[in-house]
């Protein structure tokens, strides 16, 4: 047991050494230079709860907020620069050093897996996790709500948005209960939405932001991202369409991550490759998204089945990590090392 927890709190123990992270800036700050109250409001009732997320967004989309005039968004966005730094110029030196201080991993339980990652899942980052069913993902994600609370220097809460029905409380308990840690206590921490339809999945993250401006969270979790994308939408004849509206929830979620310093995390599904009959093609199986889904997430996993409670994970794509493979078993107190 004490072997377990000493892996989980080998990650979180970088994030004991980190300084406490700069908040964002709320957007009622404008009002300290001269934005007019009713304004602000309009902005925060269309979903707009920071500054930085104002400097974040295409000006036709914030011209786009009832009630605000081009001229308004304009006087607005010139206040916002005054308040937030962000899309200015800076070293990659003084990059360096606000990376160090800001983000943080969590462990998903598994030292192997988290070697995978480079410590963890990352804040600020797209992590996606795609395979077969019953290869793994979804045990992931209810390790990460609890691994993600254990650090008591930086706590955050969970959102966990629910399109397949499958987060069970019960399986958070098994897992609190291997770290020593009370049921109650993370589940409490735990927020969840069952989004039914891809038009919810959207209109859950404006509901987020709304409370992440409130309080601390650590991590957003989708399982899974895309299995609505493919109900609501069928046929050839509205791919485009729904590729559209993938990349918007995908851009969404790039700016949640950056706003508020969380990390996202989304399992994803798999489909038969056409070409994957070819020789020489080991896996004759692709994620679902195409290209979109590709180029948006910062991390992607492959992972598969191995012998009993084994499974095989695979780095495919990262920004500063080398393609490697790593092995993890899934117990009933969650993710750990694979013994073989």
């Amino acid at each position: 047991m004490e072997t377990l927890i000493e892996n989980a709190a080998a990650v979180t123990q970088a994030e004991e050494e980190v300084p406490e992270v700069p908040e964002f800036e709320p957007i009622e700050r404008l009002e300290e230079l001269g934005i007019n109250k009713g304004d602000i409001k309009k902005a925060r009732d269309a979903g707009f709860f920071t500054v930085d997320r104002l400097i974040m967004e295409p000006k036709k989309v914030l011209c786009d907020i009832k009630g605000l005039s081009e001229a308004k968004i304009d006087k607005i966005l010139e206040a916002a620069k005054k308040l937030c730094n962000r899309g200015m110029f800076q070293t990659a030196l003084e990059l360096d050093a606000i990376c160090k201080r800001e983000i943080v991993r969590i462990s998903t339980g598994s030292a192997a897996l988290d070697n995978l990652l480079g410590g963890g899942v990352e804040t600020k980052a797209l992590t996606e996790i795609y395979g077969e069913y019953r290869c793994g993902k979804t045990q992931i994600c209810h390790n990460l709500c609890v691994t993600s609370q254990i650090n008591d220097k930086n706590p955050g809460k969970v959102v966990f948005i629910d399109t397949e029905g499958s987060f069970r409380t019960s399986r958070i308990a098994d897992i609190s209960q291997r770290y020593e840690l009370e049921p109650k206590d993370i589940l409490g921490n735990i927020v969840h939405a069952r989004a039914h339809t891809y038009e919810q999945q959207i209109d859950l993250l404006e509901e987020a932001a709304a409370m992440m401006v409130k309080e601390p969270f650590k991590i957003l979790i989708f399982d899974s991202l895309t299995s609505l994308f493919r109900t609501d939408f069928s046929g050839r004849g509205e791919l485009s369409e729904r590729q559209q509206k993938l990349n918007q929830l995908l851009s969404k979620l790039k700016k949640l991550a950056c706003e508020f310093n969380i990390a996202v995390f989304y399992t994803n599904q798999v489909m038969s490759d056409p070409s994957g009959g070819a020789m020489f093609v080991n896996d004759p199986k692709k994620a679902i998204g195409g290209h979109v889904m590709a180029h948006a997430s910062t991390f992607r996993i492959s992972v598969r089945k191995g012998k009993g409670t084994q499974r095989l994970a695979k780095l495919v794509q990262s920004p500063n990590l080398p393609e490697a493979e790593a092995s993890f078993a899934i117990i009933g107190g969650g993710i750990v090392d694979s013994e073989e």
